[in-house]
């Protein structure tokens, strides 16, 4: 398993026992995704959280104020958005420093798992604050109040830029649930402000008050629509899911496959966070343990063929021979 030191030691220890068993055990020391390398998110996603975090509360606070000056509930409802966003970037920020920690006695993977917490609570807090702004939309489209159509269009325009700058900090996020959520948040709020833009051309030329909240509650569905693919991923990873990308028949299959086994049970895989995963299984092997090259070399083919980087397996002589 991980004690999430920077160096890598892999010990498979083969223990035969006198009542025909043995136990492959594969440490992992700190690396990521895949076995012989470290997967983190790089280090300059800080400054890009740091950033994004910035920019994207300040552009919050000004398009509250002029939200209000214009009477637009479409900017109101960007604004928490992006208010949500800013929370979300904090939670993800938070995740990837305490991702980092080293493990202890009682968090054996160290605190890695709270990437996925924040992932959850990501997509969590985006669907409560899109809610309210529903709510509010429906209450302004049975009562279309007047909007400066010249004010939303100047701070929608203003929004695709913010946005647009904060979703390039995160566009090479790869395989990190945390970062390219951040992306795909920030990417479809500079699409959203788009939306905003046109809208508020509209009501500058026919003066419809009644497409402001018509255009929030777009955008209320885009988001929902964006977001609800990240709330059952996060979900399946926080209840210890096959982590997306992995099939656990193919896998099973695949050990089943290695030389010398009879049959592959008790496979088990879950994420460790939103890059790392777990697996343990149980080889039954009639002819007797093969030696560590046999365990090293199932440990390769997890890591390089389904990105599976922290690997236990038990040999048996015989099926269900041991627990």
């Amino acid at each position: 398993m991980s004690d999430g030191h920077d160096h890598r030691h892999d010990h498979d220890h083969g223990h035969r026992h006198d009542h025909g068993h043995s136990h492959g055990h594969d440490h992992d020391h700190g690396h990521g995704l895949f076995g012989h390398h470290h997967h983190a998110p790089p280090t300059d996603f800080g400054r890009a959280f740091v950033v994004g975090i910035a920019l994207n509360l300040g552009f919050v606070a000004v398009e509250t104020v002029y939200g209000l000056i214009a009477n637009s509930v479409a900017l109101l409802a960007d604004a928490g958005h992006n208010l949500s966003d800013v929370a979300g970037l904090a939670a993800a920020w938070g995740a990837t420093r305490l991702a980092r920690r080293p493990s202890s006695t009682r968090f054996t993977y160290g605190l890695r798992g709270s990437s996925i917490l924040a992932a959850l609570f990501n997509a969590v807090l985006l669907l409560v604050a899109i809610g309210a702004v529903a709510w509010e939309a429906v209450r302004r489209l049975a009562d279309p109040q007047p909007v400066q159509g010249l004010t939303v269009i100047a701070v929608a325009a203003a929004g695709i830029a913010v946005n647009g700058v904060t979703a390039w900090l995160f566009a090479r996020g790869g395989k990190d649930i945390n970062v390219r959520a951040a992306f795909a948040h920030m990417l479809s709020d500079a699409i959203v402000s788009a939306g905003v833009v046109i809208a508020g051309l509209v009501i500058l030329a026919t003066g419809w008050a009644w497409l402001d909240p018509a255009v929030s509650l777009v955008i209320a569905a885009i988001i929902v629509a964006g977001t609800w693919g990240l709330l059952k991923e996060s979900m399946t990873l926080a209840l210890q899911g096959v982590p997306p990308g992995v099939e656990l028949d193919a896998v099973r299959a695949r050990l089943a496959a290695l030389p010398g086994v009879a049959t592959a049970h008790h496979v088990h895989i879950w994420p460790v966070s939103t890059t790392e995963t777990a697996l343990t299984a149980h080889l039954t092997m009639p002819a007797g343990h093969p030696g560590d090259a046999f365990l090293a070399g199932a440990q390769t083919m997890l890591a390089d063929d389904f990105g599976i980087g922290h690997a236990t397996i038990q040999i048996e002589l015989v099926e269900g021979s041991c627990a």
